[in-house]
C-alpha cells in the first residue's frame, strides 16, 4: 500500500507530562484556566523578534512526519515517553513502541492486545473484573501507570486503539517523569493529531463471533496552518455469549500549527456494552494447572454486563520562544465509569477431568462493582536544547497537577439465586432478575502536584550526561459510609541518572538509575483491615523501588531497523509486609523482591520487502528477598521469602514478520509466548508456558485499497491468559477476520 505524502511544518519536541492536582477541586479548574492563558499569554510579553520586523515566521514543509511514518513502517523514530519528543537513542532506558502499522497488521484493536505482544507483561485476573497488570513482575497497580499522551489515564473503562497513532511502554523505574507509580514502567497510548493535509481512511472488518467494525479517521486540511481530524469507531461483536458494542468518536481541531504559537482543542468519547466472559474453572495436575473448558464457551448468565465509558475534553496551547525553547501547557478533564456485574463459574463438588462430561453441573456466583472517577489535570512543560558553559544542554523541566474524585462499590452484586447450567449448555440464557438496589460508595479524592526538572549535557561530542530530579506532594483520603475515614499526605523526590555514549550516528550506549514509588492510595483505597467488606492495603508510607539498567542501540540494514538491548536489575527495597507482633492490625515496610534479567527490542525493515517485530524478557533471577509471611501448613498460600514472585516468567515475547511476495500479495507470521508461572497467592500452583500463532495475508487492489485475513491462534490452544488465585482467564480461541481499507 503507498506510503502517505503529507505536507506539515515541522515542529519542535513537544513536551508530555502527567497531571496531578490541587486539594481544593473548586479551585482547580480556575487554577488549570490560569495556568493556560499565562501560557498563551507568554508570546505577548515577549513579542517576538520577526512579528517587529514585519518578517512572518516561515512554514517549512516536510514529507513524512513521524504521525504518518506510523502508519506505514514498523520503525518507531521519536518517542515522546521521555517528557518531550525525542530519539529513542536519546532515552537511557529500554522503550517498545507499537507504530499504527505494526497494530494494523495484527488487528489488536482491543489495547489489552497490544499488551499480550509486549514482553515482560502478565495480567492477574482482578476479583472485581479488572486485570492487575504486572511489568517485568511489578504490578502496574491496577492500570494505575497507563497515560494518554503523557498525562494520566483512569483505569476504570475498557480500551480500544482507534484512536491511537502509537503506544509506547517505558521499562523501569520512571517516577522522576510521571509521578507515583511506574515501578516496572509506564503505557503511554499516543492520540492521533490533525495534519496539515487532506487524506481519509475507512476501514471495515467481518470476523468470527459475528464481528462487525467500521472505523474512519479524516482529516481536513481548514487553513495554511490548521486542520481538523476526527476519528470514529462502530463495533458489534456477539463472541458467542460474550458479547461487546462500541462506539467511539474522537475530534481534535489544530490552529497554528507548526508556527510560534499552536493550539488544540481535543474530545474523546468512547462507550462500550458488553457481557465479561469472567473466568473459567481449572484442574489441577499435581500443582500444574490444567485449563478445562473451551476458551469461546460463555457460562455467565444472559443478565450479566460489562459496561464502560469515557469522555474527556483537552485543551492544550505550545508556544515556541525565539531561543529554541517551547512551553506545552495542557489542560484536561474527564469522566470515566465501569459497571461490572458478572458470574464467577466453578464445578460442581465431585468434578474431575476423569468424569467431565456435558451433564455436569456449573455453579455460578456473582461478581460486581461500579466504579466512578472524575479526573481534572494539568501540565506545563518547557524543553529547549542550548549552549552553556562551553556545553550543549537539553533541558525538560515542568509542573503537573491532577485531582482525582472516585467513587467505588466493590460488591456491587445484589442478592437473590444464582442459576446452575451444564458444561453442554454455554450460553443458556439465564438471567437472575433480582435488582441490585442502590449502590453503596467509598470515596476516595486525591491529588497530586509535580515539579520536575532534567537536564542532559554533552560533555564531549560522543558523551552525554543525564540528571534529573522531581518533587511530588501527594495528598488522598478513604472514606467509608460508616466508621472508617484515613488521610495520608506523601511527600517524595525522586531522581534519574544517566549516562549516553554515542561513538556515531547508528550506536548508543548507555547506564541509567532510576526510582519510583507506590503510595497507599495507588488502589483507589487503603486502611488497617477488612471493614465494610472491602479490602484494603495499610495506610503506610510509601513503597520505594530503584532499577539499574545498561544498555544499547543500533541503527541496522542502513537505519532501516532498529535494534535494542539491555540487561536490568529492578528492586522494591521496602515493601508492605504484615507486623508479626499485631497480625493484621498493622503493617510494615519491611519486604523486599527483585527481577534482574535481559531486554531485547528490533523493529524495522531487514530488506526492503521484509519487515520484523521482535520483543523479549528474559528474567533468570526474580526473588522474594523479605517477607514476614509464614507458608501455609497444605504448602500453598502466598509467596514467601525465598519464592519466585507470581506472574514473573522467565521468557516472555512477541515476535511479527511480514514478507512482500509479490507486488501486491504480503504474508505475515507472530507468535505471542510467555513461559510457566504462578498465580500471585497459590505460590504451590504453576500454570504451563504457551506459544500462541498468528498469520496474516494482504492483498492490495490498488495504491489507496486493500483486503486483509487475519487468523489469530492458529492452532486452537488453550492456554491461560489471566490468573488469579482460584480461577483462570483463557486466552481467546481460534478467530478469522476479513479486513477492506481505503485510503481517499
Amino acid at each position: 500500500m503507498a506510503p502517505f505524502r503529507a505536507l506539515r511544518p515541522p515542529v519542535p519536541s513537544h513536551a508530555t507530562a502527567e497531571a496531578p492536582g490541587g486539594s481544593d477541586h473548586k479551585a482547580f479548574l480556575p487554577l488549570g484556566a490560569a495556568m493556560l492563558l499565562a501560557s498563551a499569554g507568554s508570546f505577548a510579553q515577549t513579542p517576538p523578534a520577526p512579528a517587529a520586523t514585519g518578517v512572518q515566521l516561515p512554514t517549512v514543509t516536510v514529507k513524512e512526519s513521524a504521525e504518518i511514518q506510523n502508519k506505514d513502517t514498523l520503525k518507531p523514530t521519536t518517542t515522546t515517553i521521555g517528557k518531550g519528543k525525542q530519539a529513542l537513542r536519546d532515552i537511557p532506558q529500554s522503550v517498545t513502541v507499537f507504530t499504527e502499522r505494526l497494530m494494523n497488521d495484527r488487528n489488536q484493536d482491543d489495547f489489552r492486545d497490544v499488551l499480550r505482544s509486549t514482553a515482560g507483561v502478565t495480567f492477574q485476573a482482578g476479583e472485581t473484573g479488572e486485570e492487575d497488570i504486572r511489568l517485568r513482575g511489578f504490578s502496574l497497580g491496577q492500570a494505575g501507570d497507563i497515560y494518554i499522551d503523557g498525562m494520566k489515564d483512569a483505569p476504570l473503562y475498557e480500551r480500544d486503539t482507534f484512536n491511537n497513532d502509537s503506544v509506547e511502554v517505558l521499562k523501569g523505574s520512571a517516577s522522576m517523569l510521571f509521578g507515583k507509580g511506574s515501578t516496572g514502567g509506564v503505557v503511554n497510548q499516543v492520540n492521533k493529531m490533525p495534519l496539515l493535509m487532506d487524506q481519509h481512511e475507512a476501514s471495515y472488518t467481518l470476523g468470527t463471533g459475528q464481528q462487525h467494525r467500521l472505523t474512519g479517521d479524516f482529516n481536513f486540511l481548514t487553513g495554511e496552518n490548521a486542520a481538523f481530524r476526527i476519528n470514529a469507531l462502530v463495533h458489534d461483536e456477539k463472541n458467542f455469549g460474550a458479547k461487546q458494542k462500541k462506539l467511539g468518536i474522537a475530534p481534535t481541531y489544530s490552529w497554528g500549527v507548526g508556527t510560534r504559537d499552536e493550539f488544540s482543542v481535543g474530545l474523546y468519547a468512547l462507550d462500550i456494552q458488553g457481557r465479561p466472559l469472567y473466568d473459567h474453572p481449572w484442574f489441577l495436575d499435581g500443582q500444574r494447572i490444567v485449563p478445562s473448558l473451551p476458551a469461546r464457551n460463555y457460562y455467565g448468565l444472559a443478565s450479566d454486563k460489562l459496561d464502560s465509558s469515557a469522555q474527556y475534553v483537552t485543551l492544550a496551547h505550545t508556544h515556541r520562544f525565539d531561543n529554541n525553547g517551547e512551553l506545552q501547557t495542557r489542560l484536561r478533564h474527564g469522566r470515566y465509569e465501569r459497571d461490572l456485574l458478572a458470574s464467577a463459574v466453578r464445578f460442581a463438588a465431585g468434578t474431575t477431568r476423569d468424569n467431565l462430561n456435558g451433564d455436569t453441573v456449573v455453579t455460578r456466583s456473582a461478581k460486581g462493582r461500579l466504579g466512578i472517577s472524575e479526573l481534572t489535570q494539568l501540565q506545563s512543560d518547557y524543553t529547549n536544547t542550548f549552549a552553556w558553559g562551553g556545553r550543549k544542554h537539553a533541558v525538560i523541566a515542568g509542573v503537573d497537577l491532577y485531582y482525582d474524585d472516585a467513587r467505588r462499590d466493590q460488591r456491587y452484586t445484589g442478592t437473590g439465586t444464582m442459576p446452575n447450567t451444564t458444561v453442554g449448555t454455554p450460553n443458556d440464557g439465564a438471567v437472575r432478575p433480582t435488582p441490585r438496589g442502590a449502590p453503596t460508595f467509598n470515596t476516595f479524592d486525591a491529588s497530586n502536584l509535580g515539579l520536575y526538572a532534567q537536564d542532559t549535557v554533552s560533555i564531549t561530542d560522543t558523551v552525554k550526561l543525564l540528571g534529573g530530579l522531581r518533587y511530588d506532594r501527594f495528598k488522598a483520603s478513604y472514606h467509608t459510609p460508616t466508621e472508617l475515614s484515613n488521610r495520608r499526605s506523601d511527600g517524595l523526590w525522586s531522581p534519574r541518572l544517566g549516562v549516553i555514549y554515542q561513538p556515531n550516528e547508528s550506536s548508543s550506549y548507555y547506564a541509567s538509575y532510576g526510582t519510583s514509588y507506590n503510595t497507599s492510595g495507588d488502589t483507589y483505597q487503603f486502611g488497617l483491615s477488612f471493614n465494610n467488606n472491602t479490602e484494603r492495603t495499610a495506610n503506610t508510607p510509601p513503597e520505594k523501588s530503584r532499577n539499574f539498567e545498561i544498555g544499547g542501540k543500533f541503527d541496522l540494514f542502513d537505519k532501516r531497523a532498529l535494534l535494542g538491548i539491555a540487561a536490568f536489575y529492578s528492586e522494591k527495597y521496602n515493601e508492605r509486609n504484615t507486623d508479626p507482633d499485631s497480625a493484621a492490625a498493622q503493617e510494615l515496610l519491611s519486604g523486599k523482591r527483585h527481577a534482574a534479567g535481559m531486554e531485547v527490542n528490533l523493529a524495522g525493515r531487514i530488506t526492503p520487502k521484509w519487515e520484523v517485530f521482535f520483543n523479549h524478557t528474559w528474567i533468570p533471577s526474580a526473588r522474594i528477598d523479605e517477607s514476614n509471611v509464614v507458608p501455609a501448613a497444605s504448602g500453598g498460600g502466598a509467596q514467601v521469602k525465598g519464592d519466585r514472585p507470581g506472574l514473573t516468567p522467565r521468557h516472555s515475547g512477541s515476535l511479527w514478520t511480514t514478507y512482500a511476495v509479490a507486488p501486491q500479495w504480503r504474508l505475515g507470521l507472530g507468535v505471542n509466548y510467555r513461559g510457566e508461572q504462578n498465580p500471585e497467592g497459590q505460590r504451590a500452583m504453576t500454570a504451563d508456558s504457551f506459544a500462541v500463532f498468528d498469520a496474516m495475508v494482504e492483498y492490495t487492489v490498488d495504491e489507496k485499497t486493500s483486503i486483509k485475513l487475519n487468523v489469530t491462534n492458529l492452532t486452537n490452544k488453550l492456554y491461560a491468559d489471566t490468573l488469579y488465585r482460584g480461577f483462570y482467564g483463557p486466552g481467546a480461541a481460534r478467530a478469522a477476520q476479513l479486513t477492506l481499507k481505503t485510503r481517499f
